[in-house]
């Protein structure tokens, strides 16, 4: 198992079992801060457009998780890099890969859970999240409206944040804006200049996730 140095702590590979296969997802895991730290998992984009957990937003949302003491898991759908199985891009594909990563990360962080995601990363973790009684935060860059389960977000309690770029062509500010008109439970937080893949303004997506995580309470 080779390891590195990820903030202050060690990034470690390790291996995600899926109720019902015989095969695992490909994972990372950082470990949180304190005797009983939060918890975040992490879900790149869309498996069969090159979305992996080496995407540059999903690290730089570990980056911002990692600062805040939480420990992380991000995570390799079905089928990319070292999972095993089939790439799909299916919803059910998206919910069950999701839910084992978030399964494995309960076991070792016993405090609070966000759950992250990046595109279709952010709307497998909404599903994931609105039937997951630990998971007391949303932390969502740039979901696609057209993929949104409305109902899952509205019936989400905790709190969420939506990160997005003036320029992103596949989450337009008016209909994500819509769902994030909840002052109260939902922020929305605009990049100027950058698109879907933040080719522009990648450091404000890690400098907004951390000071969302470090301001207010839970959930």
């Amino acid at each position: 198992m080779t390891t590195q140095e990820y903030g202050r702590r060690e990034e470690k590979m390790i291996t995600i079992a899926v109720p019902g296969e015989v095969w695992a997802l490909e994972g990372l895991f950082v470990g949180g801060e304190g005797d009983a730290p939060a918890g975040a998992v992490i879900a790149p984009p869309h498996p069969l457009y090159g979305g992996s957990m080496d995407s540059p937003v999903v690290t730089e949302l570990g980056w911002a998780l990692s600062r805040t003491g939480h420990a992380t898991v991000r995570f390799n759908w079905r089928g990319v890099g070292a999972s095993g199985g089939e790439a799909s891009g299916e919803p059910a594909d998206a919910e069950a890969d999701y839910a084992a990563a978030l399964a494995c990360l309960e076991e070792t962080a016993p405090g609070p859970l966000v759950a992250a995601g990046y595109s279709f990363g952010a709307v497998a973790a909404i599903r994931v999240a609105a039937r997951s009684p630990r998971v007391g935060r949303l932390l969502l860059v740039a979901p696609p409206p057209a993929l949104l389960d409305a109902g899952a977000l509205e019936g989400f309690a905790g709190r969420a944040l939506a990160i997005v770029g003036d320029a992103d062509a596949f989450a337009p500010l008016p209909e994500l804006g819509a769902r994030f008109a909840d002052p109260e439970r939902r922020t929305l937080e605009v990049i100027p200049g950058a698109d879907h893949f933040f080719m522009a303004g990648l450091a404000d997506v890690s400098r907004l996730a951390r000071e969302w995580l470090e301001a207010g309470s839970w959930p």
